[in-house]
Parts: structure tokens; sequence; C-alpha cells
């Protein structure tokens, strides 16, 4: 494994922490910050909203940036994003230090995919960008419980400062570990925008949005469901995360693997059993190791649908993929706030405290319908055009960054 991947992998488990955290605090951050928990809960759209407009914007004015300046420039506002969280001295202001932390995300992960994939050879680009991706996973095994027992110990901005320190780590591992790589030719933002609005990038953008709100729609009140129908106590809600990250990165391990062989197969067959999962969820959720084992269920197969998404859109895009690499996780972080706004919505209506796993199971049967319809146009596509099987990137032009 190329050690660049490492330091992506890093940058990603900073990420993933900052990302995932806030469920976990939001108490603790309502209570010294003198509001409701619900209205804490902007917090957590904060940061989505910070994704969805950083990784088209920041992904187009990077566009003749070179990718490793590029990463560590992002990571760069990561930090300072984190460090303004840290010291926020109202509610106001840390809305607005969320959204800032959350610009990079996007774009980042855009950028680190195609390096990753281009750090490796053919056949073996999935695993590559699976391998950042588990940073993303180990945060959840790791990083969020630890930063939630810090929080919920030394105070909610302990674990931000925390995550402050893990940034500049990235940047430092970025900066050291990752090769000045070959870009493309012509590459340009024009190239980007006409890659984006390819037929099976969008839908597979749009085969994010829905799929994957399936499994915010329960992981956002995962936590209040864990005690208010499981029986859990409230520091137990940190061992739930952490089997829920377990998940993630069993699923994240297979989908690389998997994905290389056949890619839209994974995708189909991962959407299937997030939705039987979630329907499989309302009825286990009652009882308390049957929870815990659907927990885990649910972190492996809600994240093995991440890598063939990333992976779709990428050769969907394959001349100019950065922009719809980024574009990706704006469409992830949509999935985070509309699976979370739908979820909330079916407590507030008074379906009870499970309802938003069957409304999450609701959402992954529409991602499904949409990648299998993308997978049926995808057969009228000219030869050269297609997203076959294998995650392959067909041979660009290209020179060395400057």
């Amino acid at each position: 494994m190329p050690l660049a991947l490492l330091a992506l992998a890093v940058s990603a488990f900073g990420i993933g922490t900052t990302e995932f955290v806030m469920m976990g605090l939001l108490p603790n951050v309502a209570d010294d910050l003198h509001t409701s928990v619900p209205t804490a809960g902007y917090l957590v759209s904060a940061y989505a909203l910070g994704v969805v407009v950083g990784a088209p914007l920041l992904t187009a004015l990077g566009a003749r940036i070179p990718r490793k300046r590029m990463l560590v420039l992002l990571m760069g506002l990561f930090t300072i994003g984190n460090l303004a969280s840290a010291l926020a001295p109202s509610f106001g202001p840390l809305v607005a230090a969320r959204v800032l932390a959350g610009l990079p995300h996007g774009a980042f992960f855009g950028v680190g995919s195609v390096v990753a994939a281009r750090l490796v050879s053919q056949g073996r680009q999935a695993r590559a960008v699976a391998t950042m991706f588990l940073g993303l996973t180990v945060a959840n095994v790791v990083g969020v419980p630890t930063a939630t027992l810090l929080g919920q110990h030394l105070g909610w901005r302990a674990t931000f400062l925390v995550v402050t320190g893990i940034g500049l780590l990235a940047m430092a591992a970025l900066a050291a570990l990752v090769p000045q790589l070959p870009r493309e030719e012509h590459g340009g933002l024009a190239r980007e925008l006409r890659a984006l609005g390819g037929r099976q990038v969008l839908l597979g953008l749009l085969t994010a949005v829905f799929g994957f709100a399936g499994v915010f729609a329960v992981y956002s009140y995962l936590a209040s469901m864990s005690t208010e129908v499981t029986g859990f106590s409230e520091t137990s809600v940190t061992v739930v995360l952490a089997l829920f990250g377990t998940g993630m990165t069993l699923g994240a391990l297979a989908a690389g693997p998997l994905t290389d062989r056949a890619l839209r197969p994974t995708l189909y067959g991962s959407l299937a059993a997030l939705a039987a999962v979630l329907v499989l969820f309302d009825f286990t959720v009652h009882v308390k190791w049957a929870a815990l084992v659907t927990v885990v269920l649910l972190g492996a197969v809600g994240f093995m649908t991440t890598t063939p998404l990333q992976m779709l859109v990428m050769l969907g895009a394959r001349q100019a993929p950065t922009l719809a690499a980024a574009s990706n996780h704006s469409a992830f972080n949509l999935a985070n706030a509309g699976g979370a706004w739908l979820g909330g919505a079916a407590i507030a209506a008074g379906w009870g405290w499970t309802s938003p796993t069957l409304v999450g199971a609701a959402l992954a049967v529409v991602g499904l319908g949409v990648a299998l319809l993308a997978g049926l146009l995808d057969r009228g596509e000219e030869e050269g055009s297609r997203v076959v099987a294998g995650a392959h990137w067909e041979h660009v032009p290209q020179h060395q960054d400057a």
C-alpha cells in the first residue's frame, strides 16, 4: 500500500470524527449554550450545508492547483474550522464555524479519491479509494466514541481542540507522503462541468442522495433510540456508536475488492441489503443483543454503498473526474441532511422513536430503483462510455503537476 494512502486515511479520520461526533455531543452543546437539543441539531445540518456548498465551489476554484497542494490547503481550512468551533463564544458563531469546517470536506474527498485511484495499478482503484474511506470508518470505531467521552467529561470544546490537532498532523502527513502526481491535459473547469453533466454521473449522484439518506434517517437518532427504546444508558451509547463504526469498517473492507470485480452488482446488493436491515432493525431495536448485532449490520451494508457510488461517478466522468467525485460528497451530505430531517419529521409526527427505520428503508428502495434505472440505461451507451462490471480507468493524456 502506498504511504500516500495512509496520509489520506489519516485526513479522512479527522474529517469523519468532526462530522459524526456532533450527534453524540448534541445534549452537551445544548446544555452549555442554553438551547434545546432539536435546535442544537442545526449544527449537524450546518456541517452538511458546508459540504454541499464547498464541494463544487472549492473544487472549481482549485481546478488549476496541483492536487498535492490542494489537499494540504483543504486540510488547512478544515483545521481552521475546527479551531473556530472550539473557540466559538455562542451558538451563532458555532453554527458558522461548523459550516466553515464542512466546506473542504467534499472537495478533499473528491481530489483525494482521484489521487488514490492514480496511485495504484489497474483493477485496484476501488480498493485504493476504499482504503482512504477506511479513515472515516475508523473514526466511527475509535474517533467518535473517544471524542464523545472526551466531550462528556472535559466539555465539547476539548473535542474540537483534539480534532484541530489531528488536522495539523494530517497536513504534515500529506505534505510528506503524497507525491506530485500527473494531471490530465486540458483539465480545467469547463471540462469538469461537462463531465459532471453526464447522465450516468447525475444518476449516480441521485442514487447517493436517496440511498444514503436511508442510513442517516436512522443514524441521526441512533443515540436516542438506544436510550429511549432499547434501554441502554447514556454512557453505553458510545459502545453502540463504536459497533456502528465497526460495521462501517467491515463494509469498507469488503466494498473495495467487490467493486473492483463487479461495480453495479455490489451497489445493487448493498442497497437491497440496506433496505432489508433497516426493516429488520424496526423489530430488533427492542432487544439489546439483537439491536447491537443489527447496528453492526447497518453500518456494514450502509457504508458498503459508498465505494461503488464513488467509483460510479468517477468512471462516468472518467476524463475529468475531480468535480464529479467531490459532488458525490455533496450528494452524501444532502442525504445526511435529508435523511435526518425525514427521520425527525416521522418522530415529530408521533410515529414513535423507531419510525426512522421504515423511513430509511423506503429511501434505500428509492435509491436502488434509481441505480437499477442507471444500469439499464448504461447498456444503451456506446462501448467506450459504459460503466461496466469492473471499476477501470481508461487512459487519459497526462503531464506532471507543477
